[in-house]
């Protein structure tokens, strides 16, 4: 039996710490979303300004990252690539970069997911998060 590193309520409390400041500072409104690895939502935010959409497609991005185990923008490539019935595919929604998994010594303790600015900004505002809690 293994063991295996779950996030805890201040690790959370840091990721989205760190990815509203590295919106702000970008002048970015957007919306935050957190999962566990199961994809369960466990914190969202709305940065005033944010595109009412952007409190959909956020949770979908992460919900996507942390099932996966790997970036949304995996997906989003497939599907662009020409294999668009990979669109079918069950429990995945948020097939557009800016959803990252959350990783440690292999295993996935969740993930981040940002929609509101251009996708590669998404991206880069999970990844600031993730870096809070020095992975």
């Amino acid at each position: 039996m293994k063991t295996q590193s779950v996030l805890e309520l201040a690790d959370v409390q840091a990721i989205a710490a760190a990815a509203q400041a590295e919106a702000q500072k970008n002048n970015w409104n957007v919306s935050i979303a957190i999962v566990d690895a199961g994809g369960h939502l466990l914190h969202f935010q709305r940065l005033n300004g944010a595109p009412p959409i952007s409190s959909h497609i956020a949770p979908a991005k992460a919900h996507t990252a942390a099932l996966g185990q790997r970036e949304s923008k995996v997906y989003e490539d497939v599907i662009n690539g020409g294999r668009y019935s990979f669109l079918s595919a069950p429990a995945v929604e948020g097939m557009l970069e800016g959803g990252v998994p959350i990783m440690k010594d292999g295993a996935c303790l969740g993930a981040v997911g940002v929609s509101g600015v251009k996708s590669n900004e998404d991206a880069q505002i999970a990844k600031a998060g993730i870096a809070a809690i020095g992975l």
